[in-house]
């Protein structure tokens, strides 16, 4: 039978936090030292974004994920010691606390916050944010009369082997091959009947993934049944394809587009002017920044965006990340970030620092007794 009184004793031992604390530093080192070679988001992922990796390509080893677990239980479980509510210790327990909420809200960032980019080109309007990793796969209706009506498939469902039916179009999709980077090169010779579209005239070739993910141009050669037997067959898109295949399902015309996953806002950023200050005689921008229309129930807001002074709305957060070039018209890029735990760090930080000075206000007279007779 399980004794509770040893198993919380276990669980809470100071002793479990150092090890998990060494651990971490260890993760940090070596995850650092493997961006160099895979780059900083698959570093992330294997090192810090996991509940577990192989060290060696085959001895298991507990990721992030997994150390911060156990760090968030052994200081929650430490609060369930009777030696420890005393008011003396009152300082040590808001510390416990304030540790415990910051533990808790890196747990609420990682499994629900959502980074990605909006591109603008002057006098244009966005209403959508553009992962930088997932990717989707949309089927667009240009049937209709006065709108374009989207099917996606979201990246969960793109996975090599993968196979979806959707009854609503009356079609099968088997996914051939989901590659991280891709090249086109020209068919040197006629193709199988069995391709159509794009892939009748060019193929779809593996390219050795870039180590920063956002470089890539993911493809995607799927099989398509179901749209009749001159247009079944297997089709290929990938990231930035400027004319897509287009095929009909019962008589209604649509065309494919593999792009990343987008996620619609609430209200529209316009951009009215984009500035940049080069750093002199080079073409280096030293500074750059926005000036924008925020548009919610069609009254627009005038807001300027600048480097470290970034746009705070609806809880999602625009910083002015990079620019585009243009002939005719500049285009910026503004990083987007939601993180349903930004404000953890600033109140457990507050909560902690209050902790610590009731902890020194108490212990401050057995300090000054103790160092008296030594005056004298």
């Amino acid at each position: 039978m399980i004794d509770i009184k040893q198993l919380i004793k276990f669980i809470s031992s100071p002793k479990v936090f150092s090890y998990t604390v060494v651990w971490l530093i260890v993760i940090v080192f070596f995850g650092t030292i493997a961006q160099k070679d895979v780059g900083l988001y698959a570093s992330q992922v294997k090192y810090f974004s996991s509940y577990y990796f192989l060290f060696a390509g085959f001895l298991p080893l507990p990721g992030g994920r997994i150390t911060i677990i156990i760090m968030t239980v052994n200081l929650a479980s430490s609060l369930f010691k009777k030696n420890l509510w005393k008011m003396k210790k009152l300082g040590i327990i808001i510390v416990h606390i304030g540790g415990l909420l910051l533990l808790i809200g890196g747990g609420i960032t990682a499994k629900f916050s959502a980074e990605g980019n909006m591109v603008i080109g002057e006098g244009e309007s966005s209403d959508h944010v553009d992962d930088y990793h997932d990717m989707e796969l949309a089927f667009v209706n240009t049937s209709l009369e006065d709108s374009l009506e989207y099917t996606i498939f979201d990246a969960p469902l793109l996975g090599e082997g993968k196979r979806i039916k959707y009854d609503k179009l009356g079609i099968q999709i088997d996914i051939i091959d989901h590659i991280k980077n891709v090249r086109i090169e020209s068919r040197i010779s006629p193709a199988d009947s069995i391709y159509k579209g794009f892939l009748n005239d060019f193929v779809i070739i593996p390219k050795q993934p870039d180590k920063e993910n956002t470089q890539n141009r993911p493809g995607l050669i799927f099989k398509i049944e179901g749209t009749g037997k001159e247009t079944d067959g297997i089709y290929g898109a990938f990231l930035g394809q400027r004319v897509p295949d287009t095929f009909e399902i019962g008589g209604e015309l649509f065309f494919t587009e593999f792009r990343r996953k987008r996620t619609y806002l609430p209200f529209a950023i316009e951009l009215l002017d984009f500035k940049k200050v080069m750093h002199p005689g080079t073409n280096v921008a030293k500074s750059f920044s926005s000036e924008v229309n925020l548009i919610e129930n069609k009254i627009p807001r005038r807001v300027l965006i600048q480097m470290n002074e970034p746009l705070r709305h609806r809880g999602y957060t625009f910083y002015q990340a990079s620019f585009v070039d243009g002939l005719d018209k500049e285009t910026t890029v503004l990083a987007t970030v939601k993180n349903y735990g930004r404000m953890f760090p600033y109140i457990s930080s507050i909560i902690m620092s209050i902790g610590l000075l009731i902890h020194l206000l108490i212990n401050l007279p057995k300090m000054l007794k103790k160092r008296s007779p030594s005056s004298k």
